[in-house]
């Protein structure tokens, strides 16, 4: 019996080992890959060689997007930095949303697809409303209120990682019996 256990186990690793063989033999080699590879379609960033003109066209761009008044942009070799002036009494989510915006439209240029996007602080604003909340009894409150406009205002929006949206299809929406996101 116990030749048998042995007979069997021996030719068990012997099969399992001619397997491997073959399995790698099979395998696709990087040199030999005959399949069909993507390429990526994100525009690829491309070399500034006039600055004043690449400043002008993102600056357009910005002026473009609803609710910016202004855009001001500086390029430092290869890099774009785009400062856009909205209005001073926005709150800090539609400041997002509108740096969101501008990101959006440069994301498909190959200028503007690694720009930074910042918005003004518009000081004089938020400082006279910090005055008024201390003139209400929130020191703190309306200090930590307005610090964290104005840091909202200075974080940049970076075109590369805007996400497009996916639209729902209306009918599976309705069907549901609810709205339609907007």
């Amino acid at each position: 019996m116990s030749k048998w256990l042995v007979s069997a186990i021996i030719l068990c690793l012997l099969a399992t080992g001619c397997n491997t063989v073959a399995r790698n033999e099979t395998s696709p080699s990087p040199q030999n890959d005959n399949r069909v590879r993507a390429q990526q379609s994100a525009p690829q960033k491309k070399q500034i060689s006039n600055s004043k003109q690449v400043a002008a066209h993102l600056e357009s761009l910005a002026r473009g997007v609803p609710g910016v008044k202004a855009a001001h942009c500086v390029v430092f070799k290869n890099t774009a930095v785009v400062g856009i002036d909205v209005a001073g009494n926005l709150d800090r989510s539609r400041v997002g949303t509108i740096k969101y915006a501008v990101a959006e439209a440069f994301r498909k240029d190959p200028y503007g697809i690694d720009a930074v996007v910042t918005a003004d602080m518009d000081l004089s604003t938020r400082l006279k409303e910090v005055q008024a909340d201390i003139k209400r009894g929130r020191p703190f409150a309306g200090m930590a209120e307005e610090m964290a406009d104005i840091i909202g205002r200075i974080v940049p929006q970076l075109p590369r990682d805007v996400q497009p949206m996916k639209m729902e299809e209306p009918n599976k929406a309705n069907s549901k019996g609810s709205h339609p996101k907007l």
